[in-house]
């Protein structure tokens, strides 16, 4: 059954907590996080992205990066931008995302249970895991976790919805203000209520160790890797609240998934012509000019090209009815990006890069367009279901298959680890 504990978090000042929260650092690059903190001192980029505070040919792995990211951590707390809880609460967390502009339809709310979880769950496979690691990503937290002492990206973590645990955090709510209300950039809402008392904290803790057997990662795996790891390096020197890693619980009949979709740099040494033969081989192809193609249901999938859309349908024999082999992103990755692009492994080729739903698919076009990429794919997206089929099979999926949105914010809770 699922261990999750309350924490004392480091967390913003009420003042300060809508300039504190900052989108995730691995949705950033450097330039976007440079120009996103730009005029905001206050901006948690400059302790997940600190690099933004360096010389530009400082490179964004390097020890400089780490301290750097140490300094303003330090710098924060002595300013008291940031504070640190003076008791072990569990913290709740909602996030409202409006209805895209120009639609008829309704804006989407989810709410979370903030809380550490624990390595050991993490290393027994009570929380369970559906994608591979890039070892380099994985360093990177590892570095910045060790230098800092703080786990300051958020794991979200899923679990089957109980109408006892959905009932006692919907109650808590009611009648109470919450610590931090605000609007992002981005127009999504964040609201987060502290539960500090020791009765309800002892029954969240109890709801999930009696009746949540497993939790599951939505996204966040590096983050939860680097945890563990940070933990081992540490050996006998590791405080017992290294035991434990940030998380966000969102059960899931409040959780949506949104593609995520594939850009890949060049043809593997094929002309056009001879590529799209390859593929005409595995799908069924149709011709869609300027118009975008937004895959609707499982086996379809959109391909841009030369400035030009195609809906390819997968053939039969192109897939299996396992519930890795039934994703369309395993059928992309097994009939075109490894059998005909030659990329065999995508946690560590770097002709291939992911693209996020929120993006939305003219971005695809952009990037093949400015000619930085040859072709790029648009998937349909896995589900809450596919997602716990695979993770309780002992599969993983592709790296990159499950964007999850709208997305918290870093900066506004932390977990510090001490040593012994």
């Amino acid at each position: 059954m699922a261990v999750i504990a309350p924490f004392e978090a480091l967390r913003p000042s009420a003042q300060f907590a809508s300039q504190v929260a900052s989108r995730p650092y691995d949705v950033l690059n450097r330039e976007e996080a440079k120009t996103e903190a730009q005029g905001n001192p206050y901006s948690f980029l400059h302790i997940t992205r600190s690099e933004i505070d360096l010389p530009e040919d400082v490179d964004i792995h390097s020890p400089e990066v780490y301290t750097k990211a140490k300094e303003n951590l330090d710098a924060f707390l002595s300013r008291d931008v940031l504070f640190r809880e003076n008791k072990a609460c569990y913290y709740i967390y909602q996030l409202v995302m409006p209805a895209p502009a120009g639609s008829d339809g309704e804006g989407r709310s989810q709410t979370g249970l903030v809380a550490a979880s624990s390595l050991d769950d993490y290393e027994n496979d009570i929380i369970k895991k559906h994608e591979f690691t890039r070892p380099e990503k994985e360093q990177d937290r590892i570095n910045h976790i060790s230098t800092t002492g703080a786990q300051t990206g958020n794991v979200f973590l899923a679990y089957r919805s109980l109408e006892a645990i959905d009932t006692l955090i919907s109650d808590w709510k009611t009648g109470r203000s919450p610590i931090y209300d605000f609007v992002a950039g981005d127009d999504i809402q964040h609201s987060i209520w502290i539960v500090n008392d020791d009765e309800t904290i002892s029954k969240i803790t109890g709801l999930f160790a009696a009746h949540i057997p497993y939790t599951y990662i939505a996204d966040g795996h590096h983050r939860a890797a680097s945890a563990a790891k940070v933990r081992k390096n540490l050996g006998s020197a590791a405080h017992n609240s290294a035991d434990y890693f940030l998380t966000t619980l969102f059960p899931s009949n409040q959780l949506y998934i949104m593609d995520y979709n594939r850009a890949v740099k060049d043809l593997n040494g094929l002309k056009n012509d001879s590529f799209m033969a390859l593929v005409a081989a595995q799908f069924e192809i149709e011709a869609a000019g300027t118009k975008i193609v937004s895959p609707k249901q499982l086996h379809e999938l959109g391909m841009f090209i030369a400035g030009k859309w195609y809906k390819l349908t997968a053939k039969q024999g192109t897939f299996s009815q396992d519930p890795i082999g039934v994703l369309d992103v395993t059928i992309l990755s097994n009939n075109i990006l490894d059998k005909i692009l030659g990329i065999a492994d995508q946690r560590t080729d770097k002709r291939i890069d992911f693209v996020g739903g929120i993006r939305g698919l003219g971005e695809l076009e952009k990037r093949v367009n400015s000619g930085e990429m040859a072709v790029a794919f648009s998937l349909y997206p896995v589900s809450i279901d596919q997602l716990f089929d695979i993770a309780d099979s002992g599969n993983v999926m592709p790296p990159k298959s499950t964007w999850f949105e709208p997305k918290l914010r870093d900066g506004l809770l932390t977990h510090t680890i001490f040593k012994a």
